[in-house]
């Protein structure tokens, strides 16, 4: 997780649209969509996954897990998003 800490994890779909995610050293989680839509949460390190609790504002789910990557800046990675969608995942430099 550390170099995710000052830099942003950007999910792309292939329909161009993207989430770009932004954990903080306390726990705390921002995302902003493509569509202008933000929300919060907690993230946490549980085993080999990174879950998000206490998602704001509610969505379908409250919780979200998903495998924990060891990622440098430039790196990707594909994924899948809470409604099993499939991302590409990118680490990027700064916020």
């Amino acid at each position: 997780m550390q170099a995710a800490f000052g830099n942003t994890v950007v999910s792309h779909y292939p329909d161009g649209d993207w989430v770009k995610h932004w954990f903080d050293r306390d726990g705390a989680y921002r995302a902003l969509f493509s569509d202008g839509r933000r929300l919060t949460a907690r993230w946490a390190r549980e085993g080999d996954k990174i879950c998000l609790n206490e998602i704001r504002p509610r969505m379908i789910i409250s919780r979200f897990c998903t495998p924990y990557i060891e990622a440098s800046v430039g790196e990707s990675w594909p994924g899948r998003d809470p409604l099993g969608r499939r991302v590409r995942n990118e680490l990027v430099a700064g916020r």
